[in-house]
């Protein structure tokens, strides 16, 4: 008889159990609570995750049909659909947002000095947000439109490991400009994003901040132009100046100077201008960074394809972003995984390897082990590129 821990059980260790207590506590989440825990909750919605369950009436018969396995992989609860449905209604979802941040943070440290092929040392961001359509008479709260109900997912991706720091969930309504005042940024590091966050007042918080911004003028900016600095046209670089915002508005939002670079995409033959407020960087440095905002749209590709984020559990506010956030928190932690173990597979690969694995008694690393390299899909070209950023190649 082969002994030994289940590997599920091993890569719930990985968890800080006394940070998740401690989320637990803040928002009294098992007050009153005889079966069903929130760790419980969160194990078997991180089983789910992990084994691409669609239903609760999946995860209860797959669960079921498991047997004692359950019980050595730490879930201590006999799992009900109802009971499950109705800790996902009445459970506060900050619980599983704030156990997210706290593998995020781990996973900051981690990944603090990865490579993303830009040479930089400071940390790197992109800004962005996805849409996610729903059904508006099982959804009346997403209110979206007319006759649509939809929400979005702002997120901030940290380049340097491609994973979320930061995820605000709202409403479809809710325009990408205003998530700018609920962030806080970091001094020194780099916020890139795109013409939908446009607003020089808010960017001048980000330049009172200390941080620095990247993003792309809209055609009707108007600017006084100081100084043109010098150029390599053979790089792509078609000008950099420093400029100053002439409108009224803008200049009353933004009254400090700002960098313009024109660049020429040599692949696409499209120009395209930047504005920064950083202007020691070289200007094919901030072009580079910019083209970098593109792993943010990855990103959302690759969740919405790998993550059960589409199709949810609840119907309620509270227990959408319950599964929201316990799918972020599972994706943090198969790059802290990866990163732990040292392991050369995609995080696509770990998923998937994970999936039927889960239930076998060997090392974790075992299971990693056996596939040196496991094929990818090259017909997608972009899912195949996604997968060399986030694998660093």
């Amino acid at each position: 008889m082969r002994r030994g821990r289940m590997i599920f059980a091993q890569l719930m260790d990985w968890l800080p159990k006394y940070e998740f207590d401690t989320c637990v506590r803040r928002y009294g989440g098992n007050r009153r609570v005889r079966r069903l825990t929130c760790y419980d909750q969160f194990l078997i919605l991180a089983f789910a995750q992990l084994t691409f369950r669609e239903s609760l009436r999946d995860i209860e018969t797959c669960l079921q049909a498991l047997g004692t396995k359950v019980y050595h992989c730490g879930i201590r609860a006999k799992t009900a659909r109802s009971a499950l449905a109705d800790a996902n209604e009445k459970r506060d979802w900050r619980i599983f947002a704030d156990f997210a941040h706290v593998l995020i943070e781990r996973a900051i440290r981690l990944y603090g000095d990865e490579d993303f092929g830009i040479e930089l040392k400071e940390m790197a961001y992109a800004l962005d947000s996805t849409t996610i359509d729903l059904c508006l008479s099982l959804f009346p709260w997403a209110k979206f439109r007319r006759r649509k109900a939809a929400i979005k997912l702002h997120t901030l991706l940290a380049l340097r490991g491609n994973f979320p720091t930061a995820v605000i969930v709202t409403t479809g309504k809710i325009h990408d400009v205003n998530i700018l005042d609920q962030l806080q940024f970091a001094p020194g590091a780099f916020y890139i994003m795109d013409r939908g966050y446009l607003d020089f007042g808010r960017l001048h918080r980000i330049h009172r901040s200390g941080a620095f911004f990247v993003t792309r003028a809209k055609k009707n900016s108007r600017f006084h132009r100081r100084y043109s600095h010098p150029i390599r046209k053979r790089e792509g670089v078609r000008f950099d100046q420093t400029v100053t915002l002439t409108g009224f508005y803008s200049h009353q939002g933004y009254p400090d100077t700002l960098r313009r670079i024109g660049f020429l995409d040599s692949a696409t033959g499209k120009k395209l201008v930047f504005l920064t407020n950083n202007f020691t960087v070289p200007a094919l440095t901030i072009a580079q960074l910019y083209k970098c905002r593109w792993s943010v749209e990855l990103f959302f590709k690759w969740i919405k394809q790998h993550l059960r984020i589409k199709a949810f559990y609840g119907t309620s506010e509270n227990a959408v972003k319950t599964q929201i956030w316990i799918a972020i928190a599972v994706y943090v932690l198969v790059a802290i995984i990866r990163k732990e173990l040292q392991l050369s597979h995609s995080p696509y690969s770990i998923l998937q390897i994970l999936s039927v694995t889960l239930f076998e008694k060997a090392p974790k690393q075992q299971a990693f082990s056996r596939i040196s390299t496991i094929p990818e899909d090259t017909s997608n070209v972009n899912q195949l590129h996604f997968q060399g950023l986030l694998t660093g190649q």
